[in-house]
Protein backbone atom coordinates (compact mmCIF):
# COMPACT_ATOMS: atom_id res chain seq x y z
CA UNK A 1 0.00 0.00 0.00
CA UNK A 2 3.15 2.41 1.00
CA UNK A 3 4.05 1.97 -3.28
CA UNK A 4 0.62 2.78 -4.29
CA UNK A 5 0.50 6.21 -2.49
CA UNK A 6 3.83 6.98 -3.55
CA UNK A 7 2.99 6.50 -6.73
CA UNK A 8 -0.31 8.20 -6.70
CA UNK A 9 2.14 11.68 -5.36
CA UNK A 10 4.44 11.11 -7.95
CA UNK A 11 1.57 11.45 -10.26
CA UNK A 12 0.39 14.71 -9.06
CA UNK A 13 3.44 16.33 -11.10
CA UNK A 14 2.13 15.43 -14.38
CA UNK A 15 -1.45 16.05 -13.51
CA UNK A 16 -1.02 19.34 -11.90
CA UNK A 17 1.82 20.19 -14.92
CA UNK A 18 -1.11 19.62 -17.26
CA UNK A 19 -4.01 20.73 -15.85
CA UNK A 20 -1.87 24.34 -15.56
CA UNK A 21 -0.45 23.89 -19.10
CA UNK A 22 -4.29 24.32 -20.70
CA UNK A 23 -5.25 26.92 -18.65
CA UNK A 24 -1.96 28.88 -19.02
CA UNK A 25 -2.63 28.15 -22.60
CA UNK A 26 -6.32 28.98 -22.58
CA UNK A 27 -5.52 32.51 -21.10
CA UNK A 28 -2.58 33.39 -24.13
CA UNK A 29 -5.48 32.75 -26.74
CA UNK A 30 -8.54 34.09 -24.98
CA UNK A 31 -9.36 37.80 -26.19
CA UNK A 32 -10.05 40.95 -23.76
CA UNK A 33 -6.86 40.11 -21.94
CA UNK A 34 -4.92 42.61 -19.21
CA UNK A 35 -3.06 43.52 -22.16
CA UNK A 36 -6.17 44.73 -24.38
CA UNK A 37 -7.18 46.20 -21.49
CA UNK A 38 -4.40 48.58 -21.19
CA UNK A 39 -3.71 49.47 -25.01
CA UNK A 40 -7.80 49.95 -25.00
CA UNK A 41 -7.23 52.18 -21.78
CA UNK A 42 -4.07 53.89 -23.56
CA UNK A 43 -5.87 54.74 -26.68
CA UNK A 44 -9.10 55.92 -24.62
CA UNK A 45 -6.86 58.29 -23.12
CA UNK A 46 -5.67 59.51 -26.36
CA UNK A 47 -9.18 60.22 -27.77
CA UNK A 48 -9.60 57.14 -29.96
CA UNK A 49 -12.71 54.95 -29.23
CA UNK A 50 -13.34 51.26 -29.57
CA UNK A 51 -11.37 47.90 -29.14
CA UNK A 52 -11.58 47.24 -33.10
CA UNK A 53 -8.52 50.35 -33.31
CA UNK A 54 -7.31 50.05 -29.56
CA UNK A 55 -3.90 50.89 -29.10
CA UNK A 56 -3.32 52.16 -33.02
CA UNK A 57 -2.40 55.30 -31.71
CA UNK A 58 0.47 53.83 -29.85
CA UNK A 59 4.13 52.81 -31.35
CA UNK A 60 4.77 49.59 -31.75
CA UNK A 61 7.40 50.37 -29.71
CA UNK A 62 5.02 51.13 -26.75
CA UNK A 63 3.11 47.86 -27.47
CA UNK A 64 6.17 45.74 -26.62
CA UNK A 65 6.80 47.52 -23.43
CA UNK A 66 3.01 47.06 -22.52
CA UNK A 67 3.62 43.35 -23.73
CA UNK A 68 6.41 42.89 -21.89
CA UNK A 69 5.17 44.36 -18.56
CA UNK A 70 1.73 42.10 -18.67
CA UNK A 71 4.47 38.64 -19.57
CA UNK A 72 3.02 38.21 -22.94
CA UNK A 73 6.51 39.45 -24.86
CA UNK A 74 7.69 35.41 -24.82
CA UNK A 75 6.25 32.56 -27.10
CA UNK A 76 3.87 30.29 -25.23
CA UNK A 77 6.44 27.27 -23.92
CA UNK A 78 9.33 30.16 -22.66
CA UNK A 79 6.17 31.83 -21.05
CA UNK A 80 4.82 28.67 -19.42
CA UNK A 81 8.31 27.54 -18.65
CA UNK A 82 9.09 30.66 -16.59
CA UNK A 83 5.91 30.88 -14.79
CA UNK A 84 7.01 27.10 -13.83
CA UNK A 85 10.20 28.55 -12.57
CA UNK A 86 12.73 26.26 -14.73
CA UNK A 87 13.47 29.10 -17.24
CA UNK A 88 14.05 32.78 -16.13
CA UNK A 89 12.01 35.22 -16.41
CA UNK A 90 13.04 38.85 -18.16
CA UNK A 91 11.53 40.95 -15.49
CA UNK A 92 11.55 44.78 -15.08
CA UNK A 93 11.90 44.85 -18.98
CA UNK A 94 13.20 48.58 -20.19
CA UNK A 95 13.26 49.45 -23.98
CA UNK A 96 15.78 52.48 -24.34
CA UNK A 97 15.87 53.68 -27.87
CA UNK A 98 19.35 55.76 -28.36
CA UNK A 99 19.05 59.05 -30.17
CA UNK A 100 20.81 60.82 -33.03
CA UNK A 101 24.37 60.26 -32.54
CA UNK A 102 24.24 59.46 -28.67
CA UNK A 103 26.57 56.46 -27.29
CA UNK A 104 25.05 56.46 -23.83
CA UNK A 105 21.27 56.86 -22.39
CA UNK A 106 20.49 56.92 -18.81
CA UNK A 107 17.64 54.37 -17.52
CA UNK A 108 16.48 53.61 -13.84
CA UNK A 109 17.19 49.78 -12.80
CA UNK A 110 14.50 48.73 -10.57
CA UNK A 111 15.45 45.99 -7.59
CA UNK A 112 12.40 44.26 -6.16
CA UNK A 113 11.80 45.38 -2.09
CA UNK A 114 11.62 41.78 0.14
CA UNK A 115 8.16 40.57 0.32
CA UNK A 116 8.01 42.36 4.14
CA UNK A 117 9.18 45.67 2.94
CA UNK A 118 6.64 45.50 -0.27
CA UNK A 119 3.70 47.40 -0.84
CA UNK A 120 1.60 47.88 -3.91
CA UNK A 121 2.74 51.77 -4.24
CA UNK A 122 6.02 51.61 -3.22
CA UNK A 123 7.24 48.09 -4.58
CA UNK A 124 11.24 48.79 -6.03
CA UNK A 125 14.60 50.86 -5.08
CA UNK A 126 15.55 52.66 -7.85
CA UNK A 127 19.36 53.46 -9.01
CA UNK A 128 20.32 55.28 -12.10
CA UNK A 129 22.51 53.90 -14.73
CA UNK A 130 23.46 54.54 -17.94
CA UNK A 131 23.66 52.18 -20.78
CA UNK A 132 25.91 52.16 -23.91
CA UNK A 133 24.78 51.38 -27.77
CA UNK A 134 27.09 48.23 -27.45
CA UNK A 135 24.55 46.87 -24.81
CA UNK A 136 26.43 47.09 -21.86
CA UNK A 137 25.92 48.42 -18.34
CA UNK A 138 28.38 50.76 -17.12
CA UNK A 139 31.21 49.28 -14.77
CA UNK A 140 29.82 50.89 -11.65
CA UNK A 141 26.49 49.69 -12.55
CA UNK A 142 26.99 46.33 -13.61
CA UNK A 143 29.00 45.79 -9.98
CA UNK A 144 25.93 47.60 -7.83
CA UNK A 145 23.54 45.43 -9.91
CA UNK A 146 25.01 42.58 -11.37
CA UNK A 147 21.48 40.72 -12.33
CA UNK A 148 20.99 43.03 -14.81
CA UNK A 149 21.04 41.76 -18.15
CA UNK A 150 21.01 43.98 -21.29
CA UNK A 151 20.33 43.16 -25.54
CA UNK A 152 20.68 44.64 -28.16
CA UNK A 153 18.73 45.19 -31.32
CA UNK A 154 21.08 47.10 -33.57
CA UNK A 155 18.34 47.71 -36.55
CA UNK A 156 16.18 49.49 -33.94
CA UNK A 157 19.15 51.21 -32.26
CA UNK A 158 17.73 50.42 -29.10
CA UNK A 159 18.74 48.11 -25.63
CA UNK A 160 16.52 46.22 -23.80
CA UNK A 161 17.20 45.78 -20.48
CA UNK A 162 15.81 43.13 -17.85
CA UNK A 163 16.47 41.30 -14.82
CA UNK A 164 16.65 37.31 -15.37
CA UNK A 165 15.37 35.97 -12.18
CA UNK A 166 14.22 32.17 -11.65
CA UNK A 167 10.90 33.27 -9.65
CA UNK A 168 7.93 31.31 -10.55
CA UNK A 169 5.82 27.70 -9.10
CA UNK A 170 8.48 26.35 -8.48
CA UNK A 171 10.40 29.18 -6.22
CA UNK A 172 6.73 29.49 -3.92
CA UNK A 173 5.70 32.51 -6.07
CA UNK A 174 2.39 32.49 -8.03
CA UNK A 175 2.75 35.95 -9.29
CA UNK A 176 1.57 39.32 -9.04
CA UNK A 177 -2.21 40.18 -9.47
CA UNK A 178 -2.55 42.53 -12.63
CA UNK A 179 -5.46 43.96 -11.55
CA UNK A 180 -4.76 44.71 -7.78
CA UNK A 181 -0.97 44.99 -7.47
CA UNK A 182 -0.42 42.28 -5.14
CA UNK A 183 0.80 39.24 -4.54
CA UNK A 184 -1.58 36.49 -5.70
CA UNK A 185 -0.36 34.05 -2.67
CA UNK A 186 -1.57 36.77 -0.04
CA UNK A 187 -4.56 37.35 -1.88
CA UNK A 188 -5.42 34.39 -1.47
CA UNK A 189 -4.11 33.75 2.31
CA UNK A 190 -6.70 36.23 3.31
CA UNK A 191 -9.72 34.64 1.87
CA UNK A 192 -8.85 30.86 3.47
CA UNK A 193 -10.30 31.91 7.12
CA UNK A 194 -13.52 32.82 5.68
CA UNK A 195 -13.73 29.44 3.19
CA UNK A 196 -12.41 27.46 6.43
CA UNK A 197 -15.15 28.63 8.31
CA UNK A 198 -17.95 28.05 5.66
CA UNK A 199 -16.08 25.17 4.82
CA UNK A 200 -15.56 23.43 8.63
CA UNK A 201 -18.77 24.37 9.61
CA UNK A 202 -20.60 22.58 6.88
CA UNK A 203 -18.79 19.70 7.25
CA UNK A 204 -19.51 19.05 10.95
CA UNK A 205 -22.88 20.07 10.99
CA UNK A 206 -23.80 18.22 7.70
CA UNK A 207 -21.99 15.06 9.20
CA UNK A 208 -23.60 15.60 13.11
CA UNK A 209 -27.31 16.00 11.12
CA UNK A 210 -27.30 13.45 8.33
CA UNK A 211 -25.90 10.72 10.19
CA UNK A 212 -28.35 10.32 12.82
CA UNK A 213 -31.18 10.58 10.15
CA UNK A 214 -29.95 8.29 7.78
CA UNK A 215 -30.00 6.02 10.94
CA UNK A 216 -33.49 6.80 11.52
CA UNK A 217 -34.67 6.06 8.57
CA UNK A 218 -33.27 3.82 8.01
CA UNK A 219 -34.74 1.96 11.13
CA UNK A 220 -38.37 3.77 10.69
CA UNK A 221 -38.35 3.07 6.72
CA UNK A 222 -41.81 3.69 5.38
CA UNK A 223 -43.36 5.51 8.35
CA UNK A 224 -44.53 8.79 8.84
CA UNK A 225 -40.98 10.53 9.73
CA UNK A 226 -39.21 8.44 7.00
CA UNK A 227 -42.08 9.59 4.12
CA UNK A 228 -41.93 13.59 6.14
CA UNK A 229 -38.14 14.07 6.27
CA UNK A 230 -37.79 12.48 2.44
CA UNK A 231 -40.18 15.27 1.73
CA UNK A 232 -38.14 17.90 3.25
CA UNK A 233 -34.74 16.41 2.07
CA UNK A 234 -35.50 16.09 -1.30
CA UNK A 235 -37.49 19.24 -2.21
CA UNK A 236 -34.27 21.08 -0.39
CA UNK A 237 -32.31 18.75 -2.78
CA UNK A 238 -34.43 20.64 -5.98
CA UNK A 239 -34.20 24.34 -4.37
CA UNK A 240 -30.25 25.75 -6.05
CA UNK A 241 -28.43 27.34 -3.21
CA UNK A 242 -28.62 30.24 -5.11
CA UNK A 243 -32.20 30.49 -5.19
CA UNK A 244 -32.59 29.82 -1.64
CA UNK A 245 -30.28 33.01 -0.75
CA UNK A 246 -32.02 35.12 -2.70
CA UNK A 247 -35.49 34.30 -1.19
CA UNK A 248 -33.71 34.84 1.91
CA UNK A 249 -32.47 37.53 1.68
CA UNK A 250 -35.12 39.27 0.20
CA UNK A 251 -37.66 37.78 3.18
CA UNK A 252 -35.76 36.93 6.29
CA UNK A 253 -32.83 39.46 5.83
CA UNK A 254 -34.49 42.82 4.09
CA UNK A 255 -38.40 42.38 4.91
CA UNK A 256 -38.13 41.00 8.59
CA UNK A 257 -34.63 42.20 9.23
CA UNK A 258 -34.34 38.98 11.09
CA UNK A 259 -30.59 38.49 9.70
CA UNK A 260 -28.05 41.24 7.73
CA UNK A 261 -28.36 41.21 4.08
CA UNK A 262 -24.40 40.24 3.54
CA UNK A 263 -21.01 40.53 4.58
CA UNK A 264 -18.95 38.48 6.54
CA UNK A 265 -18.89 40.57 10.12
CA UNK A 266 -20.43 44.59 10.59
CA UNK A 267 -18.79 47.43 10.17
CA UNK A 268 -18.06 47.66 14.24
CA UNK A 269 -16.31 43.81 14.61
CA UNK A 270 -13.62 45.45 15.97
CA UNK A 271 -15.14 47.16 18.50
CA UNK A 272 -17.14 44.25 19.77
CA UNK A 273 -16.26 41.89 22.56
CA UNK A 274 -15.41 38.63 22.57
CA UNK A 275 -19.12 37.90 22.70
CA UNK A 276 -20.33 40.40 20.52
CA UNK A 277 -17.92 39.06 17.90
CA UNK A 278 -18.74 35.70 18.13
CA UNK A 279 -22.40 36.39 17.70
CA UNK A 280 -22.27 38.80 15.00
CA UNK A 281 -20.28 36.04 12.80
CA UNK A 282 -22.91 33.89 13.71
CA UNK A 283 -25.50 36.16 12.60
CA UNK A 284 -24.41 36.96 9.54
CA UNK A 285 -23.42 32.88 8.83
CA UNK A 286 -26.88 31.64 9.34
CA UNK A 287 -28.47 32.44 6.46
CA UNK A 288 -25.79 31.22 3.99
CA UNK A 289 -24.91 27.98 5.85
CA UNK A 290 -28.68 27.27 5.14
CA UNK A 291 -27.91 27.75 1.60
CA UNK A 292 -24.60 25.55 1.90
CA UNK A 293 -26.36 23.20 3.16
CA UNK A 294 -29.29 21.93 1.15
CA UNK A 295 -28.05 20.36 -1.08
CA UNK A 296 -25.58 18.07 0.77
CA UNK A 297 -28.63 16.72 2.84
CA UNK A 298 -30.54 14.20 0.80
CA UNK A 299 -27.16 12.96 -0.90
CA UNK A 300 -25.30 12.44 2.69
CA UNK A 301 -28.60 11.65 4.48
CA UNK A 302 -29.86 8.72 1.73
CA UNK A 303 -26.56 7.35 1.59
CA UNK A 304 -26.64 6.16 5.63
CA UNK A 305 -30.27 4.87 4.88
CA UNK A 306 -29.34 3.11 1.88
CA UNK A 307 -26.45 1.23 2.92
CA UNK A 308 -27.83 0.94 6.62
CA UNK A 309 -30.75 -1.13 5.06
CA UNK A 310 -28.60 -3.16 2.94
CA UNK A 311 -26.45 -4.48 5.48
CA UNK A 312 -29.49 -4.96 8.16
CA UNK A 313 -30.78 -7.15 5.73
CA UNK A 314 -27.31 -9.05 5.22
CA UNK A 315 -27.19 -12.68 6.81
CA UNK A 316 -24.21 -11.48 9.57
CA UNK A 317 -26.96 -9.12 11.17
CA UNK A 318 -29.26 -11.94 11.18
CA UNK A 319 -27.06 -14.27 12.53
CA UNK A 320 -26.26 -11.71 15.22
CA UNK A 321 -29.59 -11.66 16.11
CA UNK A 322 -30.13 -15.36 16.12
CA UNK A 323 -27.22 -15.75 18.59
CA UNK A 324 -28.69 -13.49 20.71
CA UNK A 325 -27.75 -10.08 19.84
CA UNK A 326 -30.45 -7.44 20.68
CA UNK A 327 -31.57 -5.22 17.57
CA UNK A 328 -29.98 -2.06 18.30
CA UNK A 329 -26.63 -4.17 19.01
CA UNK A 330 -27.07 -5.59 15.56
CA UNK A 331 -27.76 -2.15 14.27
CA UNK A 332 -25.15 -0.08 16.02
CA UNK A 333 -22.63 -2.83 16.82
CA UNK A 334 -22.76 -4.55 13.35
CA UNK A 335 -24.25 -2.86 10.54
CA UNK A 336 -23.60 0.79 10.97
CA UNK A 337 -19.53 0.58 10.87
CA UNK A 338 -19.61 -1.30 7.67
CA UNK A 339 -22.73 1.04 6.34
CA UNK A 340 -20.03 4.07 7.71
CA UNK A 341 -17.67 2.80 5.05
CA UNK A 342 -18.85 5.10 1.61
CA UNK A 343 -18.88 7.89 3.89
CA UNK A 344 -14.82 7.83 4.15
CA UNK A 345 -14.90 8.38 0.44
CA UNK A 346 -15.56 12.04 1.10
CA UNK A 347 -13.65 12.35 4.25
CA UNK A 348 -10.59 13.22 2.06
CA UNK A 349 -11.76 15.89 0.74
CA UNK A 350 -12.05 17.78 3.71
CA UNK A 351 -8.54 19.52 2.82
CA UNK A 352 -11.27 21.64 0.57
CA UNK A 353 -12.40 23.84 3.39
CA UNK A 354 -9.34 25.91 2.68
CA UNK A 355 -10.86 26.79 -1.12
CA UNK A 356 -14.71 26.44 0.08
CA UNK A 357 -17.13 28.55 -1.20
CA UNK A 358 -20.11 29.04 -3.93
CA UNK A 359 -19.33 31.73 -6.43
CA UNK A 360 -23.48 32.52 -6.39
CA UNK A 361 -24.13 32.37 -2.90
CA UNK A 362 -20.93 34.40 -2.20
CA UNK A 363 -22.63 37.36 -4.48
CA UNK A 364 -25.87 36.94 -3.04
CA UNK A 365 -24.55 37.48 0.70
CA UNK A 366 -21.65 39.93 -0.31
CA UNK A 367 -18.72 37.65 1.55
CA UNK A 368 -15.36 37.98 -0.09
CA UNK A 369 -14.75 34.62 0.24
CA UNK A 370 -12.66 32.12 -2.11
CA UNK A 371 -15.58 32.21 -4.89
CA UNK A 372 -15.67 35.50 -5.65
CA UNK A 373 -12.03 35.99 -6.04
CA UNK A 374 -12.08 33.60 -8.40
CA UNK A 375 -15.03 35.34 -10.31
CA UNK A 376 -13.19 38.42 -10.22
CA UNK A 377 -10.42 37.15 -11.03
CA UNK A 378 -12.02 35.83 -14.55
CA UNK A 379 -13.91 38.86 -14.80
CA UNK A 380 -11.16 41.19 -14.69
CA UNK A 381 -8.96 38.54 -16.85
CA UNK A 382 -6.70 38.74 -13.75
CA UNK A 383 -4.30 35.39 -15.35
CA UNK A 384 -1.76 35.48 -12.31
CA UNK A 385 -4.86 35.43 -10.32
CA UNK A 386 -6.74 32.95 -12.13
CA UNK A 387 -3.08 30.47 -12.20
CA UNK A 388 -2.43 31.06 -8.42
CA UNK A 389 -6.09 29.56 -7.78
CA UNK A 390 -5.69 27.01 -10.26
CA UNK A 391 -2.65 25.66 -8.60
CA UNK A 392 -4.31 25.41 -5.19
CA UNK A 393 -7.64 24.13 -6.15
CA UNK A 394 -5.92 21.02 -8.38
CA UNK A 395 -3.48 20.33 -5.66
CA UNK A 396 -5.80 20.34 -2.84
CA UNK A 397 -8.34 18.31 -5.06
CA UNK A 398 -5.79 15.63 -5.37
CA UNK A 399 -4.53 15.28 -1.90
CA UNK A 400 -8.14 14.99 -1.20
CA UNK A 401 -8.50 12.27 -3.67
CA UNK A 402 -5.35 10.41 -2.05
CA UNK A 403 -6.99 10.92 1.79
CA UNK A 404 -10.09 9.17 0.52
CA UNK A 405 -8.96 5.77 -0.41
CA UNK A 406 -6.04 6.28 2.77
CA UNK A 407 -9.25 6.61 4.71
CA UNK A 408 -11.29 3.76 2.61
CA UNK A 409 -8.60 1.21 3.12
CA UNK A 410 -7.86 2.51 7.15
CA UNK A 411 -12.03 1.79 7.46
CA UNK A 412 -12.42 -1.73 5.28
CA UNK A 413 -9.73 -4.03 6.35
CA UNK A 414 -10.75 -5.89 3.22
CA UNK A 415 -9.45 -3.15 0.94
CA UNK A 416 -5.85 -3.18 0.12
CA UNK A 417 -4.06 -0.96 -2.24
CA UNK A 418 -0.74 -2.59 -4.42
Amino acid sequence: MRDYFIRRFLLMIPTLIGATMVVFFITRITPGGPLEAALRQAAQQQGERGMKDAGASLSEEQKEEMAAYYGFDRPFFPAYLAWLGLMPKEGDKQFIKFEKDKTEMPLTLQELLPRDQWKPNNAYRTTQAKVSRDGKLSAEDATAISNWRTRLEKEKERVQVFRPTYDGLLQGNLGISTRYNEYVWDMIRDRMPISIFYGLVTFIISYLVCIPLGILKAIKHRTVIDNASSILIFVGYAIPGFVLGSVLVVYLAARLNWFPTGGFVSENFDSLTVGGKAWDVIHHAVLPLICYMVGSFAFMTMLVKNNLMDNLAADYVRTAVAKGAGFKRAVLGHALRNSLIPLATTLGHIVSIFVAGSTLIELIFEINGFGLLGYYSLLDRDYPLVMGILVVDVVLLMLGNILSDYFVALTDPRIRFE
